[in-house]
């Protein structure tokens, strides 16, 4: 299997970002992929600290049943299923056809700038 790198991004101009992306899936070479958020607040709603800790354990690990991430985590296996479920729609983790659940990249980067916003006075 081919190495998958995920670059999130915290970029409110989405239109930008989608532009940067398509530019990177026209390259010669594989660039990785790309997670945009528009605000430091969507990412972090999105990613909370226990489910950061969940992509840390999947992160190399293979495949793994719902319930052995949930006991590698120390979290209840309900609450463990309903962040995959939020990480299976970001595209961080995904759902293999035994049931099981597991991160296809084998780095993440997190690329995020703050600037002053217009209204700064």
């Amino acid at each position: 299997m081919a190495e998958r790198t995920l670059t999130m991004t915290i970029q409110p101009d989405w239109r930008m970002a989608l532009r940067f992306a398509g530019q990177a899936a026209q390259a010669e070479t594989y660039q990785g992929e790309t997670l945009n958020f528009e605000t430091p607040a969507a990412c972090f709603g999105r990613l909370t600290e226990r489910r950061w800790a969940l992509i840390d354990a999947l992160l190399g690990a293979g495949e793994l049943p719902i319930r052995a991430l949930a006991r590698r985590v120390q979290r209840d296996v309900k609450r463990v299923h309903e962040d995959v479920v939020v990480l299976a729609e970001l595209g961080i983790v995904e759902r293999t056809a035994q049931g099981g659940v597991i991160c296809p990249y084998t780095e993440i980067r997190i690329d995020m700038r703050l600037k002053p916003s217009a209204n700064a006075a």
